[in-house]
């Protein structure tokens, strides 16, 4: 008796139509994840390459029910200068204090400064908004 196949000779007919189908597959998620790629690391490095001054809060104390004293530490380029805005809210949400913070001195890039940060009622919190060079 002889063998019979289930498949057709290799090369008689041409390619399959699943073949077809995966290699469009393949090309069309090769060139979404080149261009992916290259949106992530053109939006990386605007946001690097954008930032002359940048902060954040080492700590806050709340010291009275109309001051909060904000430990900011500024990371800067050697000639920026530019303000970081500081927000703080009381224990239900609301804003009760907001205040521009100058960064301006020249020559140095790096500053720790302690801050003392007007409140209209008893704050719970003291946060970076964000910080613009100018």
């Amino acid at each position: 008796m002889t063998a019979l196949r289930d498949d057709v000779p290799t090369g008689r007919y041409g390619r399959s139509a699943d073949e077809r189908a995966d290699r469009k597959l393949k090309i069309v998620g090769a060139c979404l994840g080149v261009v992916f790629l290259g949106v992530i690391g053109w939006f990386g490095y605007d946001y690097i390459a954008g930032q002359r001054i940048s902060a954040e809060v080492i700590k806050f104390g709340v010291t009275s029910d109309t001051e909060v004293q904000v430990h900011l530490e500024v990371r800067k380029d050697a000639d920026a200068t530019g303000t970081c805005t500081l927000r703080s809210r009381a224990e239900n949400g609301d804003e009760v204090a907001r205040l521009d913070v100058r960064v301006g001195q020249r020559g140095e890039t790096r500053i720790d400064q302690v801050v003392k940060v007007r409140t209209k009622a008893r704050a719970t919190s003291a946060e970076l908004v964000e910080c613009n060079a100018y």
